[in-house]
């Protein structure tokens, strides 16, 4: 017969004490941890405050401004403040949940906010807003080169930015948030298995290619608003009729 199993108190006295130690320290650490949250959480909510009035206020302007040209019926400058607007409206939700994916005290809600940001840039159709339409503005306004090499480097860092998120957190993303992996077990491992501070280094690479395109935004639809290129857009618009 197996001897019964002795209990804590019954053990020798430097087990007993090796197990109160590794307790107190685990304990501690937890602590350590929920108040170093709590401390970030202050600094990156005031951190935050004026980048979120600043985006907002961008939010609020470029909306604006695409429904007056398209209301004008120029294609060119309408696309190029669409695309501006496509890109503010999802930085606007990952940085809505950036500070719970690193700082909610509730693990689950840092994952859950972690999942949206992957899932908000995994799903970003940026061929569909860009692409042709983007190139077809840029033609159609008479874009100088200089503007046009910056508009296609700040489209790169957005794409770069997105296919290595597609390629390093493809699995979370098709088994936490988009389509739910079937195996439970192996979903709620990966839920609560999400680095949220590599999610969100991941959108600061976003963050990167979108603040370029939003820097020279306002040069290209300076540019775009000139009598030459108005007039430009509606004669390729007109030929585009024609043609048809």
């Amino acid at each position: 017969m197996s001897k019964p199993k002795r209990k804590l108190l019954q053990q020798r006295k430097e087990l007993i004490e090796r197990y109160i130690r590794l307790a107190v320290y685990r304990k501690t650490i937890k602590r350590s941890h929920a108040l170093a949250r709590r401390v970030a959480r202050l600094k990156f909510w005031w951190a935050e405050r004026e980048k979120k009035r600043a985006l907002e206020s961008a939010l609020e302007t470029v909306a604006f401004e695409a429904a007056r040209a398209r209301k004008n019926g120029f294609e060119a400058v309408t696309n190029v403040l669409n695309l501006g607007l496509f890109f503010l409206i999802a930085e606007r939700d990952i940085q809505a949940v950036k500070i719970d994916a690193l700082t909610h005290p509730d693990p689950w809600r840092r994952s859950l906010a972690a999942r949206i940001m992957l899932l908000t840039i995994h799903e970003l159709d940026i061929d569909k807003v860009a692409g042709n339409k983007l190139r077809q503005a840029l033609q159609d306004g008479v874009v100088p080169e200089e503007l046009q090499n910056a508009v296609t480097e700040a489209m790169r860092t957005i794409r770069k930015a997105q296919s290595r998120a597609q390629r390093q957190f493809a699995n979370l993303r098709n088994s936490t948030i988009a389509h739910r992996d079937p195996d439970a077990i192996r979903q709620y491992r990966d839920i609560v298995g999400i680095d949220g501070l590599d999610v969100v280094s991941m959108a600061a690479e976003f963050y990167e290619g979108t603040h370029l395109f939003i820097a020279v935004l306002p040069k290209l639809v300076t540019h775009l608003g000139t009598w030459p290129a108005l007039l430009s857009q509606l004669s390729a618009q007109e030929n585009r009729k024609v043609s048809v």
